[in-house]
């Protein structure tokens, strides 16, 4: 196990035990270490991207934070909400499966992780706007809006593969900063 894949998975480890005290904003700097782990990874001193099967290690770490995030749904009083942050939940763990199972990436695409999207909304609605009533034709309305970004998201990453020109860009840029110094 490399010094980056040690620091990366402590850090993805730690962080989502915020969610449990503070919901948003854990869910949030999980959101943000998940995006970001690579660029730490390629900043990091130690050898840099790619790590030896880290896509399925990232996996395993997307789906412990969301079962945080899960967990603290269940307390939540809106009983359709809850309910639906667990189908969402259940939805995404399939298409993380199904692709662990046949390495076809283009399935994420078919289950987006509309889950987090919603988590994060709904506990924000809660701080923000708590007497705003989630009916079920606003959370229709809500999902559908949350959808749209998701799809991009998981066609960017999971189609279109840009994570990878974004890491190359980066360990370039990095390359040309350390030989000026």
């Amino acid at each position: 196990m490399t010094y980056e894949l040690l620091i990366v998975v402590a850090i993805r480890l730690t962080v989502p035990l915020l969610i449990f005290r503070w919901p948003l904003w854990g869910g949030l700097a999980a959101l943000f270490v998940d995006a970001f782990d690579f660029l730490l990874v390629v900043m990091l001193p130690f050898g840099g991207y790619p790590l030896p099967n880290y896509h399925a290690i990232d996996k395993g770490l997307d789906t412990y934070y969301l079962a945080i995030e899960l967990l603290v749904s269940l307390r939540w009083p809106d009983l359709l909400c809850r309910r639906i942050s667990i189908a969402l939940f259940a939805y995404r763990l399939i298409g993380v499966v199904a692709f662990e199972l046949t390495g076809i990436r283009k399935l994420l695409i078919l289950f987006p992780n509309l889950f987090e999207n919603f988590f994060l909304f709904y506990v924000a609605a809660r701080r923000f706007a708590p007497s705003y009533e989630l009916t079920n034709r606003r959370v229709a309305g809500w999902l559908g809006v949350l959808l749209v970004p998701k799809l991009a998201q998981e066609y960017a990453l999971h189609y279109q593969e840009w994570h990878r020109d974004a890491v190359d860009i980066l360990e370039d840029g990095l390359r040309w900063l350390r030989d000026r110094t």
